[in-house]
């Protein structure tokens, strides 16, 4: 793990950024980290209480000659997220991308979904978006630069049973991407939000029962005919990340093998 690596300004950012990425030790988080410091980034990897998963995935990636830092934060407390934030900072200097990716995936029945279900749901899944871009970007606008990326998914648009708190938080989630794009553009912060479809990862198998007949079913409802890879949605993220990127802001791009057309 690399100590304290400090700043490194670079005009326009580009590879040499600074950036943060929560939810970093799952399989999202983790492809995207990887990603970020592969096109040079020094990338703070936050997680909840997971300190070997996260070691091991900045031994990685310094071993493959990135550099990475690892930090630890409940950010549904809205001081944990600010400590955090003051963390990365300390460690690396001003971050200049937020990669907003960690969540929760409560599924409960509407019918038992109680007003402390829901509030739950809207912390993990949009309140701790907000805290950390709050957060951060006073230091963005100061530079003049900054990217934040929030991730959302492709069930706000399409709906499913059980998840109700979850899924109006991911709506709430891009209605917040949009109103961040039209505040923060002038500062030459952009702000975008990737939508993932049914994407496999390892924790997968810990909440389907069937994961062979899911993917049955989720074929029939794509137009590609094969399951999302957490490398597709670390290859999106990379590019709205980048300079490249520059002019595309306020949008949901939804990488999810063509599920939900409209």
């Amino acid at each position: 793990m690399v100590e304290d690596v400090g700043h490194r300004p670079s005009g326009d950012c580009g590879p040499a950024c600074d950036a943060l990425v929560t939810g970093a030790t799952g399989g999202l988080g983790s492809a995207i980290a990887r990603h970020l410091a592969a096109d040079g980034a020094t990338v703070a990897l936050a997680h909840l209480d997971d300190a070997l998963a996260a070691a091991e995935l900045a031994a990685h990636i310094t071993g493959s000659g990135g550099a990475a830092i690892s930090l630890s934060a409940d950010l549904r407390d809205a001081e944990a997220a600010r400590a955090l934030c003051h963390q990365a900072h300390d460690r690396l200097g001003p971050i200049d991308i937020l990669i907003s990716n960690a969540g929760a995936y409560p599924r409960r029945p509407w019918t038992e979904t109680t007003p402390a279900h829901w509030d739950e749901a809207l912390a993990s899944n949009l309140t701790s978006h907000y805290l950390l871009a709050h957060e951060l970007t006073p230091a963005m606008t100061a530079a003049g630069w900054g990217r934040i990326i929030t991730i959302g998914s492709v069930l706000a648009a399409a709906g499913c049973h059980d998840l109700a708190g979850y899924i109006s938080a991911k709506a709430g989630l891009e209605g917040l991407t949009r109103a961040l794009a039209r505040e923060l553009g002038p500062a030459g912060i952009t702000v975008n939000c990737v939508a993932p479809g049914s994407i496999r990862v390892p924790a997968e198998d810990s909440v389907v029962d069937d994961p062979e007949a899911m993917t049955t079913r989720q074929l029939a409802r794509q137009c590609v005919q094969r399951r999302g890879r957490p490398e597709d949605i670390a290859a999106a993220v990379a590019f709205l990340a980048a300079d490249d990127a520059g002019f595309i802001t306020g949008q949901t791009l939804r990488v999810d093998g063509g599920w939900i057309l409209g």
